[in-house]
């Protein structure tokens, strides 16, 4: 790839990262929120290499040394290596969607962790706010079937759950980046679903489906009122839901 070309390319990509980790939330469809900074800091590198390497090119030029023309490949530039360009470019211009109910249809659910010290009382607010992992481990794993009487209030989006019917309230989980990503369900009944993406503040109570309490527990909910919120801020954990300030 001849050198103007490289300089190009690096200075996309780094405005492409600076753009997104620094003027918009876009980089969080991809990474988590605590990688901000290195995506900060990889776009100012790549841009200061960039510029760099556009100088030395300046000044090989007005010095006139021949010899700056003989560090890139004469064969010209391989077509497939234009198509780096499109990474580039989609970070400033087109940003592909989120994650969401397509790669959660394709997905099994994230394995609930055991609860090893036991369960804390439930706090007494009605409806009572829990995420989805920790409803599926009160459901499954509290032996003194706390949640089975409460009512509860879920946080997610709305996933189609295909051949099973109804339809599921969905996270999506980063550890590290969208590579990685793992999902969490509850199965939603007594309502038609929502459209598809749909974010969704769930109120119901358990849906009664195996032993309350042990691992034959579906963790699925009853609804009685479903009303659409933004999509938080917080949108791949499974932490309850921030909203914009």
């Amino acid at each position: 790839m001849r050198r103007p070309v490289q300089t190009l390319l690096l200075a996309l990509t780094g405005a492409g990262l600076l753009h997104a980790a620094l003027f918009t939330d876009i980089y969080l469809r991809y990474v988590k929120a605590g990688l901000r900074p290195p995506l900060i800091a990889s776009g100012a590198v790549l841009l200061l290499l960039a510029l760099a390497q556009a100088a030395g090119r300046d000044r090989h030029r007005l010095s006139g040394d021949p010899g700056h023309e003989h560090g890139h490949d004469h064969t010209g530039t391989p077509r497939v290596a234009w198509l780096l360009f499109l990474p580039a470019l989609s970070l400033l211009l087109y940003a592909p969607p989120a994650l969401g109910a397509y790669t959660a249809a394709r997905a099994s659910s994230k394995p609930v962790a055991a609860q090893k010290k036991g369960f804390a009382p439930l706090p007494a607010a009605s409806p009572l706010p829990l995420t989805l992992t920790d409803f599926t481990r009160r459901v499954q794993q509290d032996r003194s079937r706390a949640v089975g009487n409460r009512t509860v209030r879920l946080t997610g989006f709305v996933t189609p759950a295909g051949e099973d019917g109804g339809w599921y309230l969905t996270r999506i989980i980063f550890t590290c980046c969208a590579a990685d990503s793992q999902t969490v369900k509850v199965h939603m009944y007594g309502t038609e679903a929502p459209p598809a993406d749909t974010w969704l503040a769930v109120t119901g109570t358990w849906h009664p489906h195996g032993t309350l309490g042990t691992g034959t527990a579906q963790a699925a909910l009853d609804v009685r009122e479903a009303t659409p919120v933004a999509q938080p801020v917080n949108a791949y954990t499974d932490d309850l839901p921030l909203t914009p300030s």
